[in-house]
């Protein structure tokens, strides 16, 4: 599993219509509006490289509204659900 976090400035009239656009984008498992630097982020899962990079670089840049974005690609997941999946397989 290959997981991102996008990190979005969206124009200010658009954010709501935006992350409604967002959640629907293929391998997009999450999106949270936020106060701070950012409007929203946005949790990608998907299996291959391949596929985030037709979520974020095809996909995602074809919805309305985005000012500017910033992603970020997870080595290592540290919660307690991705742990126990990771046990379960055997993996340390």
């Amino acid at each position: 599993m290959v997981t991102a976090i996008v990190l979005i400035k969206s124009e200010r009239d658009q954010i709501s219509s935006l992350a409604k656009g967002l959640i629907e984008v293929k391998g997009v498992a999450e999106v949270y509006s936020v106060a701070g630097r950012y409007d929203l982020v946005v949790v990608v899962k998907v299996q291959q490289m391949d596929e985030l990079a037709e979520c974020i670089s095809d996909d995602m840049r074809k919805q309305r509204g985005i000012v500017e974005t910033e992603t970020l690609i997870a080595f290592r997941a540290f919660s307690d659900q991705e742990l126990a999946i990771g046990y379960d397989l055997g993996l340390d």
